[in-house]
C-alpha cells in the first residue's frame, strides 16, 4: 500500500457586494443543513468539489449555477488552502477560494437539501458559527490581504497554520 498523499480539491466563491455604509462590504453566506458536515454553520454560498477532468474555474462556475442559479460569474482568485482534519484520506483537501463582484441573475437557494438559509452578511459582523477554515479566509477578506497559500489543521511549524 502506498503512503502517497491524495487530496480532494474544492472550489469556493465568495459573492461580494458593497455594504450599507462607506467602506463596508457584504458576503453571501448559506446556512448548511442536511449534509452531515458542519450543519448549522454558515459557509460560502457557492462551494463544491472539483470533478475529474474539470478545471477549478469551471467547477466554481458550475457550482454557482447549480447552487445559486447565477451565471457569468467573474472569478477573482483569492487564495488556496491545504487543510486536514484527522489524517483520514477524505480529510486531506486543497481548497481554491475566489471572490466575485459581478454575475448575472439573482442568487437564490437552488439546493434546499443542503442550504437552509441564505443571508448577505457584513464582513465585519459575521453570523456564528462559521465553518472554521472558512472563517480564516473571511477574516483575510475583511483585512484586505492574505498569503497566497494557507495551511489549516496541520501541526505547528507549517507556514500560516492556525
Amino acid at each position: 500500500m502506498s503512503d502517497r498523499f491524495v487530496v480532494v480539491p474544492a472550489a469556493y466563491v465568495y459573492l461580494l457586494r458593497p455594504g450599507p455604509y462607506p467602506g463596508a462590504r457584504e458576503v453571501l453566506l448559506g446556512l448548511r443543513g442536511h449534509t452531515g458536515f458542519m450543519d448549522g454553520h454558515w459557509a460560502a454560498a457557492v462551494a463544491g468539489h472539483v470533478e475529474r477532468g474539470e478545471s477549478v474555474y469551471d467547477a466554481a462556475r458550475r457550482e454557482a449555477a447549480e447552487e445559486m442559479g447565477i451565471g457569468d460569474v467573474e472569478l477573482v482568485p483569492w487564495c488556496t488552502m491545504q487543510r486536514t482534519g484527522n489524517g483520514d484520506p477524505v480529510d486531506e483537501r486543497v481548497d481554491y477560494f475566489f471572490t466575485a463582484t459581478s454575475w448575472t441573475g439573482v442568487p437564490r437557494v437552488m439546493e434546499p437539501q443542503k442550504c437552509v438559509d441564505l443571508r448577505w452578511c457584513l464582513l465585519d459582523m459575521l453570523p456564528a458559527p462559521v465553518v472554521p477554515h472558512e472563517l480564516r479566509v473571511l477574516a483575510s477578506l475583511r483585512a484586505g490581504s492574505t498569503p497566497p497559500i494557507l495551511v489549516h489543521g496541520f501541526s505547528p511549524g507549517s507556514p500560516a497554520v492556525s
